[in-house]
């Protein structure tokens, strides 16, 4: 029986330490998969829900690999508690308080997406892994960026005008045009507020992409010169 328990323990054992020599990448396809799938969702009406779900997924995969052992036991449980309210508060149909949790799980994620760039970063060579954490990273941006600005519309009806209702899809989908400073035109910030966010989105985008670029291009370079 203690051999059962000990093969058991060491399977799970092995299964942390894999997830976490892969974490990032495993975000990555994560943030793909939700980016892929928010469309769908919305276009079969299924409501907000399973997108809630799929950021949750995508947050808590976010934050459990940030360094320190306080963050790692606080940021999952702010994530965790900000759903529960979330959950709650749809219930009871409070869509100011639902609102606010996602602007929680916001906040986080940028915290989130600031650690996996910070991780990118810290690398002396470049391995698989930093370039998930630094994509991983634009992605965290584009998706919870979209739900800022949905929770700006929630809270300030007529922050944005659009041909139809800014759903979280449909903000996610701004949030990416912006990112990438593609300019479509048919989702337009309306509000001071709503002009900050895209502004601060837009330039904080293309920086990263060029610091992102001149990073990985010197480390490949000085990998080249000790080979």
């Amino acid at each position: 029986m203690s051999e059962v328990v000990e093969n058991r323990s060491g399977g799970l054992a092995s299964l942390v330490f894999a997830y976490f020599k892969r974490h990032y990448a495993l975000l990555f396809y994560s943030l793909l998969l939700t980016i892929a799938a928010s469309p769908l969702v919305a276009s079969v009406e299924l409501g907000t829900d399973l997108i809630d779900w799929f950021l949750a997924v995508n947050l808590l995969a976010a934050v459990i690999p940030i360094a320190g052992r306080n963050e790692r036991r606080l940021l999952p449980i702010i994530v965790i508690a900000a759903l529960i309210l979330r959950i709650a508060t749809g219930w009871l149909n409070q869509a100011t308080l639902a609102a606010a949790s996602l602007m929680i799980w916001t906040v986080v994620a940028l915290v989130a997406a600031a650690g996996a760039l910070s991780f990118a970063f810290r690398a002396r060579s470049i391995e698989r892994e930093d370039v998930y954490a630094a994509l991983s990273a634009y992605l965290l941006a584009g998706v919870f960026f979209g739900s800022f600005y949905w929770v700006l519309e929630e809270i300030h009806p007529g922050s944005f005008t659009a041909s139809g209702e800014l759903s979280p899809s449909s903000a996610i989908y701004f949030s990416f045009v912006t990112l990438a400073t593609l300019g479509y035109g048919d989702i337009v910030p309306r509000t001071g507020a709503a002009r900050g966010l895209a502004i601060v989105e837009g330039v904080g985008g293309q920086l990263f992409l060029a610091v992102l670029i001149a990073r990985l291009v010197s480390l490949y370079a000085r990998g080249k010169q000790t080979n």
